[in-house]
């Protein structure tokens, strides 16, 4: 993955619920994304398309008809896989989950990583705080993801008890916030 320009963004958080300072991207600037500037002014879909880092991602988000709903006002907070996450899946899950019959299931995996509001890295780390070191987050999908801190990382712990890393926090959009993640999230 590209790196960005960062700053800590959860500084004001206590110690104890701080991201450093490769994992959260500058308010004052326009981070890198898969090699693309993600402008604060233009919404998901706008900035996703323009991240070679995410094509899996935008091709998921095309094939299960949700262009419209993450171009739509939102906000929303998306744990956004890359191309490499989807990689880690078994032989064929991509293939498969694009497939027009499994629209329904890949709608169900998508829409999970999609979390109602403007959830970022402060208030992230507030959740995390006041929930005794880990912050339950209600999806769109109507599942719960589960963040905590592992060292200066916010980690999210999907239904199945798997752990997906968020690399790049703070990537603000016109309609919400994206996370970059390392690691596709399973209901």
């Amino acid at each position: 993955m590209d790196s960005v320009n960062t700053r800590d963004s959860m500084a004001g958080a206590s110690a104890d619920t701080s991201v450093s300072a490769s994992a959260s991207a500058s308010a004052d600037t326009n981070p890198m994304v898969g090699g693309a500037p993600m402008l604060r002014s233009r919404d998901i879909i706008d900035n996703a398309v323009n991240s070679a880092d995410h094509t899996t991602l935008v091709a998921a988000v095309k094939a299960a008809g949700l262009v419209d709903t993450l171009k739509g006002a939102g906000p929303f907070t998306v744990f956004a896989p890359t191309n490499a996450a989807f990689e880690q899946l078994p032989a064929g899950t991509v293939d498969s989950l694009l497939k027009p019959e499994n629209k329904q299931m890949l709608t169900t995996v998508l829409t999970y990583h999609v979390v109602p509001g403007r959830v970022d890295a402060r208030a992230l780390a507030s959740q995390i705080q006041s929930g005794g070191g880990q912050a339950k987050l209600k999806t769109v999908q109507g599942g719960t993801l589960t963040a905590r801190m592992n060292g200066n990382s916010v980690v999210v712990v999907d239904a199945k008890g798997n752990t997906s890393t968020v690399t790049t926090a703070d990537v603000y959009q016109s309609n919400g916030v994206i996370h970059v993640v390392d690691t596709v999230l399973m209901p």
